[in-house]
């Protein structure tokens, strides 16, 4: 199945413009394939000012995104991997949503199964016992 990063990412940028709110993300700046002004990075993180009156050719796809910007007046363009994005938040409130920080993944040849994980064309344990629902207040 497909990240839904690359998804929630649009749906909050579209939402956070929507209610006329400043869309920020928060990036992991040392993430590899990342292009962003190093100079402004802090601690391998840097807040990005993706309004649509700060960017020009702001460009969202699953894989990255991309667009040019202007940092101390001299302009750049950056590529920011989906997987480097942290969060993405709304300036003026803080409201958004943060992400957990993935590793970047050299070669997906290299991982070893998981024993414990069954094939997945092998059918789940049937549940034994009787079916209960449980109030959660």
């Amino acid at each position: 199945m497909n990240s839904s990063r690359p998804y929630l990412v649009r749906a909050l940028y579209e939402w956070i413009v929507d209610n006329d709110c400043t869309p920020h993300m928060l990036v992991n700046s040392e993430y590899p394939s990342v292009q962003v002004p190093q100079g402004f990075a802090s601690d391998g993180q840097i807040v990005l000012n993706v309004s649509p009156a700060a960017v020009r050719h702001l460009h969202m796809d699953n894989e990255a995104v991309s667009f040019e910007g202007r940092f101390g007046g001299v302009p750049h363009t950056l590529y920011v991997p989906i997987a480097s994005i942290l969060g993405i938040y709304a300036r003026e409130n803080g409201q958004g949503m943060v992400f957990d920080m993935e590793s970047p993944l050299e070669d997906e040849e290299d991982i070893e199964p998981d024993d414990d994980i069954p094939p997945p064309d092998s059918e789940p344990p049937r549940p034994s016992g009787r079916p209960s629902l449980k109030v959660v207040k």
